[in-house]
């Protein structure tokens, strides 16, 4: 009788099927620790490269994004990599929009409005060609509350409501529409006190910091002049601010290390000139906007009483904004200013002001 040989054990898996088995296997902690246990030194190379090759603009930063999204270890290694927009001029996570723009040359933003939902999108990147759909940063819902009306601020255009996990602030005008206040869902600084009954909120996973409280922080006014005769020419217009610190380092910010109040900045509109030939008032926008319309403006610092020198520079606009089409705006800022602030602050121009003009 022949002898019948023993069944041979199965194959090994190829190296990619091995690869799917172990990953299919492994719990999801185990896999977090996998990759948190590389060396810091290969860690930090291999975020560096990833920024090298990520570009200014989107998609392509997303690589980065993926990086920092790991595990803490990674996202450590990236905050460490990649500079804030004050240093690189880049906007790659989202409490990059709380933070100072470049002081040289302004960050490039431009607003979509939507008439029928009352919603307006903010985008960075924005040039003339229609290809440049731009990088969603944030969106805003204006909404009547009684007497007063107010713009919701969020990360997320499909939820716009104060409850979201999104939630970045919000901005609330007076009855007349001439006076506001913005309001941040993040502390300015350590020990101010919520304005509202909503800060004992959570922030999400979506949130600038998840340790930090969700409330509304009032951060700044925004005033219009009274103008109801109009015999003061165009809006007259005025910003005090909450500004975070330029000096403040990036990785603390993240951290949410210990921040102190720095005090108001206060900000003004640049006065237009009379143009006699087209017989209209005339701001220099440098090519970024080019239709004519009230809501326009550019701001810059406003003189100090206290500053006798003039160390203040009343000449460079910190934060100018003016349509382009029917529906499109360019918005354009640069320190002190946040992303988040110069959108709030260009919110407050939609709608009409009749005790303004």
């Amino acid at each position: 009788m022949p002898r019948q040989a023993a069944p041979l054990p199965a194959p090994p898996p190829e190296r990619g099927e091995m690869s799917e088995v172990a990953e299919a296997d492994a719990d999801p902690e185990d896999q977090e620790e996998r990759w948190a246990r590389l060396l810091p030194e290969l860690l930090s190379d291999v975020v560096r490269r990833v920024e090298a090759s990520g570009g200014e603009r989107w998609p392509a930063r997303k690589d980065v994004v993926s990086c920092a999204c790991v595990c803490r270890r990674w996202r450590e290694a990236a905050v460490t990599v990649v500079r804030p927009p004050a240093e690189s001029g880049k906007i790659t996570f989202p409490s990059s929009l709380k933070q100072p723009g470049p002081r040289e040359l302004p960050m490039q933003c431009f607003i979509k409005r939507n008439k029928k939902n009352s919603t307006f999108l903010l985008y960075h990147g924005f040039t003339n060609s229609p290809m440049d759909k731009g990088k969603f940063l944030m969106a805003a819902r204006r909404f009547r509350r009684g007497p007063h009306t107010e713009y919701i601020i969020s990360l997320d255009a499909e939820d716009l409501s104060q409850g979201s996990n999104a939630y970045m602030g919000k901005l609330r005008s007076d009855f007349w529409g001439t006076n506001f206040k913005i309001y941040d869902s993040k502390p300015p600084y350590d020990g101010a006190k919520a304005s509202s009954s909503r800060s004992s909120r959570r922030f999400g996973s979506r949130r600038i910091s998840p340790q930090v409280s969700a409330g509304n922080y009032e951060v700044g006014q925004v005033s219009y002049k009274y103008n109801l005769l109009k015999s003061r020419g165009p809006r007259r217009m005025y910003c005090s601010l909450e500004c975070p610190s330029a000096q403040e380092t990036w990785e603390n910010s993240l951290k949410t290390k210990f921040r102190k109040p720095m005090g108001p900045t206060t900000l003004r509109n640049k006065a237009p000139r009379w143009h006699e030939h087209l017989q209209c008032w005339c701001l220099n926008f440098h090519g970024r906007v080019t239709v004519a319309s009230v809501k326009n403006f550019q701001l810059v610092a406003a003189a100090d009483p206290s500053d006798p020198v003039g160390t203040v520079d009343e000449e460079t606009v910190l934060l100018q904004f003016g349509k382009v089409d029917d529906d499109m705006f360019t918005m354009d800022y640069r320190q002190p200013l946040s992303a988040f602030q110069a959108f709030a602050i260009s919110l407050s121009s939609f709608g009409t002001k009749l005790a303004c003009e």
